[in-house]
């Protein structure tokens, strides 16, 4: 179990150093390469060509390009500092760069909206995969059933109707016009209930998409788990129904979940765009689209590494989940 350990996360590890350097140079390399000088997005195109001279020193970008790519990779480990005639700015770790808009430091802008955003994708996490999984348990074992027919009915509704959609139809009905739910989005700190109720409906209406595909897709696992030779031997033995499903089936058929919950979580904390679009949340998805519209490329640069390293993180979570669900996997 420990080399096991041990391979994933130097896997882990060559994989994050891998996406920085390509991330580095599809940011500011290639835009570079296109014609476009990063040093001219930050001022402006109508600034002063000294003034522009002047940030390019400042940020490095007059550097050759493998001492920019070393600058860049130390200092979000160990900082930066950027210097510009007299003027010195240390850039502590891990070091993301300057925005081009309000000059303020990636990180801390990062971290102020990444609780809410995490917060957005595990509690939508936690609801898709408790009914969608148990939708399509129920589904296999009623194959052919009404129950059955009516689940993948609402899960084909799921997947197909876009998130925007569904909610501001949420929206319309619960909050607008029953009333039932304040969608005001309230920081935790403030207020533990408003904050509760402000994330019930981004929650749901997240969850109702990934539920309706995890139920499709666990409802085909278990059906083919089920004609197993073991599940029969298990039956033959004289377990009981519910030791048959919840002990022997369901470890098979956790394991395709768990690769698309590890897949699915990690792109999430960076893709949830329309969702706090739709509903005000201030997370990562209204940084980053806020970052495009204004072509502020550290604050692109800093959410998409976020991102990844999210998704790198959730895999190598999922890997270890295998080597606890599945007992080959510790022997390979």
């Amino acid at each position: 179990m420990l080399a096991y350990l041990i391979r994933r996360l130097f896997a882990a590890a060559v994989m994050l150093v891998v996406i920085i350097l390509v991330v580095f140079g599809i940011f500011f390399l290639v835009p570079r390469w296109a014609g476009v000088d990063p040093a001219t997005m930050f001022v402006g195109k109508q600034a002063d060509p000294a003034a522009i001279e002047a940030v390019r020193q400042k940020l490095g970008l007059a550097d050759p390009i493998f001492a920019q790519v070393w600058e860049f990779f130390k200092g979000l480990f160990v900082g930066r500092t950027y210097a510009a005639g007299g003027d010195v700015t240390n850039c502590a770790a891990p070091c993301f760069g300057y925005s081009f808009r309000n000059e303020q430091a990636i990180w801390p802008v990062l971290t102020d909206r990444f609780p809410v955003t995490l917060a957005l994708a595990l509690g939508a996490a936690f609801l898709w995969l408790i009914f969608g999984v148990a939708a399509g348990v129920l589904s296999a074992l009623k194959r052919g059933s009404l129950w059955d027919r009516g689940a993948m009915i609402v899960a084909l509704g799921g997947v197909s109707l876009p998130i925007y959609f569904t909610g501001l139809l949420s929206l319309a009905i619960f909050s607008y016009g029953l009333g039932w739910i304040d969608a005001q989005y309230v920081p935790i700190e403030e207020s533990f209930t408003g904050w509760f109720g402000g994330m019930i409906l981004p929650w749901v209406t997240l969850a109702f998409l990934y539920a309706a595909m995890y139920a499709r897709i666990t409802r085909a696992t278990m059906l083919e788990v089920l004609g197993e030779d073991y599940i029969r031997t298990a039956r033959a033995k004289g377990l009981t129904e519910p030791v048959v499903i919840g002990k022997h089936a369901m470890r098979s058929t956790m394991t395709p979940i768990l690769t698309m919950l590890g897949m699915d979580l990690g792109a999430l904390i960076g893709g949830a765009i329309l969702t706090e679009t739709t509903f005000s949340l201030p997370g990562l998805g209204q940084a980053v689209l806020k970052a495009i519209s204004d072509k502020d490329l550290p604050v692109i640069l800093g959410v998409t590494l976020i991102t990844s390293l999210a998704v790198i993180v959730a895999n190598l979570l999922v890997d270890l989940l295998y080597a606890v669900i599945d007992p080959r996997v510790r022997l390979s």
